[in-house]
């Protein structure tokens, strides 16, 4: 009752608003473009700000309309966008699974035709492109994101004679050596659980490959697959050879990095937040590779969340909305959210030398990805990943090949009831 009171509330809230606005805007003899935007935070915020202000003086023809709704409240209020009559023509959201699920409502609008002719098919990497992309046409824009990989200490690795590993045999060998001089290979808090479907989402990818692991994201593929168990046989295999700390869910992610400070654990897969929580005075002995390969015949993904643009599919002004979101994609507007922001870039026109060593090597490494998904909460349902995540805590204590199996049947009731609705 209370969310669909919420959601009654976010409707009333858009219409009112949009027809608010139209009336207004009217008396100007410009064409209203509606932007509703979740950046509220101050320096967000001023940033958006900025460059709807920027776009105005260059199309005086178009009026802004800027709205900015509290992140939590934005999140409420999307579907009510998205089904009004009156939606507001651009709307700020999340790539993955979060925006897939209204393009495959038709909720969105296809912007192939902006991609086209802004260049983008040539300047956005591969990863960045297919996340857009559904059935061939192009849905959303991505801008700003960060990376997942594999963190550790240079001076432990060095200690020990250590290699960082590209494949999955060299990746083996690091841990075993590891274990064998009595340092746990990882380190890891799982109090709060996504931590752990870290290790599924790249278990998954690198061993059956990033389209299967995104159509099992969508529901499309059966959690009672060979290859999920293939996955979790795997992931259970490193627990049981002392790959990772002694109870983990006795900690939450940042409370499991002194295990690194220490040297009881040499690795964390983390994303790059991790160097806001880490010691100053440590960070410089601090670096990252990419998750090792499995399978080398398969594509390669990467762990990158990512936020961005989209146009509803009934807007009242495709025009203007196509101008807004060209705009916010282009290499100008880009540089300047790098610059003001310290975000990084999709635009691969943007000058590199804008960001620090650490962040250049974070693009390279995504600008080189076949796929970039968004983690296993944003790329499945919520009530999928939480169902999931339960079930990797649970297979952290019980991974018998009975456990497993039983862990699936779980899984895959779930996602037959879940995605069937």
């Amino acid at each position: 009752m209370k969310k669909i009171i919420l959601l009654l509330f976010a409707a009333l809230f858009v219409f009112a608003g949009c027809s608010k606005n139209a009336d207004e805007a009217s008396d100007s003899g410009k064409t209203v473009i509606i932007y509703n935007s979740m950046h509220g935070d101050p320096k967000p915020r001023a940033a958006d700000e900025q460059m709807v202000a920027e776009f105005q003086a260059a199309h005086p023809e178009f009026e802004v309309i800027h709205s900015i709704v509290a992140h939590e409240d934005f999140k409420q209020a999307i579907r009510a966008y998205l089904t009004s009559s009156t939606p507001p023509d651009l709307l700020t959201w999340f790539a993955g699974n979060r925006a897939r699920f209204f393009i495959d409502k038709g909720q969105i609008l296809d912007i192939s035709d902006v991609w086209e002719e802004q260049g983008w098919n040539e300047s956005y990497a591969k990863g960045w492109q297919n996340m857009s992309t559904v059935d061939g046409n192009k849905y959303f824009l991505p801008t700003s994101w960060y990376w997942w990989a594999v963190y550790y200490r240079p001076s432990v690795f060095e200690k020990y004679d250590l290699e960082v590993p590209e494949t999955w045999d060299e990746f083996m060998n690091v841990c075993d050596t590891l274990v064998a001089n009595g340092v746990a290979p990882f380190t890891i808090g799982t109090k709060y659980r996504w931590t752990a479907a870290a290790w599924f989402d790249y278990l998954n990818m690198r061993m059956n490959g990033p389209e299967f692991h995104v159509n099992l994201m969508l529901g499309k593929e059966s959690y009672e697959d060979d290859r999920v168990k293939a996955v979790m046989t795997e992931w259970g295999r490193m627990i049981d050879k002392g790959y990772f700390i002694e109870n983990p869910a006795a900690y939450s992610w940042s409370e499991a990095i002194p295990f690194m400070l220490n040297e009881s654990a040499a690795m964390y897969l983390m994303g790059d937040f991790i160097r806001d929580s880490y010691p100053a005075e440590n960070v410089e002995d601090l670096d990252f590779f990419r998750f090792p390969i499995y399978d080398p015949s398969l594509p390669v993904g990467e762990d990158a969340p990512t936020d961005g643009y989209f146009i509803p599919a009934n807007t009242a002004n495709p025009e203007g909305a196509k101008a807004l979101i060209a705009h916010f994609g282009s290499k100008e507007t880009q540089e300047y959210f790098a610059k003001e922001m310290g975000r990084l870039n999709t635009n691969g026109d943007v000058d590199l030398s804008l960001f620090n060593e650490n962040q250049q090597k974070g693009i390279e490494m995504i600008n080189n990805t076949d796929y970039v998904a968004q983690f296993f909460d944003r790329d499945t349902t919520p009530e999928m990943a939480n169902i999931g995540m339960d079930s990797f805590m649970e297979l952290w204590e019980k991974h018998t090949p009975e456990d497993i199996d039983r862990l699936c049947k779980r899984l895959e009731e779930a996602r037959q009831d879940i995605f069937s609705e």
